[in-house]
């Protein structure tokens, strides 16, 4: 199961915890993906592209 948007592409990223004395451990930041079905076929959309294409209906 990827954490991709099957629309764009688009993925996690990587950022930086830090600690008090800025240790740094590196955690994934995943992206808000939502299943929906468009065009009658089940994708998972990151919530970027379902407020594009709100905006273009």
């Amino acid at each position: 199961m990827a954490k991709k948007c099957d629309l764009c592409g688009r993925g996690s990223t990587k950022d930086a915890s830090r600690s008090h004395s800025n240790i740094k451990t590196i955690k994934r930041q995943h992206i808000n993906l939502q299943t929906k079905t468009v065009g009658g076929k089940k994708m998972k959309v990151c919530s970027k592209c379902l407020k594009t294409m709100l905006k273009t209906k």
